[in-house]
């Protein structure tokens, strides 16, 4: 799971030719400062990323990713990443559970949603488990592993979101997804190490 928040450059605005001379004001009809174009007027528009991602189990088992990229390389994660042009929140989590794990998975359902406004990102997190055996390390990942409850190495899981979806999913092992948790960073529940394990 890739979480930050990178600037991405503005496009130059369509049918110019010179170089955009964005400002950051607060344009006509707005009520926030956003990139504008002093020039034309063109607004760039600096919104949230999507992150799509999967809790995979196996049994009572789940597959965690070791992070091989910054930010936090070594820590443990969930196959998750930023969303492609052009494909759905299922597509995403099912190529990133490949990119990074090289698992073929098989969703059931949206486990979770996370907003995280400090970073701009919106995570959507799946319940998922390996359509078929066998997984791998995939660029992103120095390792991958499946993982009982109790073996989860809670000290060095990567981010928030993680803990938050992890006891989700435990929570909710072997019965019918209801509608998804929807949680916002600074309240996630028990993001933290869990308590006797």
């Amino acid at each position: 799971m890739r979480e930050g928040l990178a600037a991405a450059a503005p496009a130059p605005h369509p049918g110019t030719m010179s170089e955009p001379n964005f400002q950051r004001i607060i344009p006509e009809g707005e009520d926030r400062e956003r990139l504008t174009c002093a020039e034309c007027g063109f607004i760039a528009y600096e919104n949230p990323k999507i992150v799509v991602g999967a809790v995979v189990a196996e049994g009572e088992r789940v597959l965690l990713c070791r992070r091989a990229i910054e930010p936090r390389r070594g820590f443990w994660t969930l196959p998750a990443g930023y969303m492609e042009l052009g494909e759905t929140v299922e597509e995403g989590a099912l190529r990133e559970a490949w990119e990074e794990a090289q698992a073929r998975i098989a969703t059931e359902g949206v486990l979770a949603l996370y907003s995280i406004p400090r970073i701009g990102q919106v995570q959507v997190i799946f319940r998922a488990h390996l359509a078929v055996p066998g997984f791998a390390a995939g660029p992103e990942s120095l390792e991958v592993r499946l993982f009982n409850w109790a073996e989860i190495p809670w000290e060095q899981l990567a981010f928030p979101t993680v803990h938050a979806a992890l006891r989700r999913w435990h929570a909710t092992r072997g019965q019918p997804l209801g509608a998804p948790v929807l949680e916002t960073a600074g309240r996630f529940p028990g993001a933290t190490s869990p308590q006797g394990v």
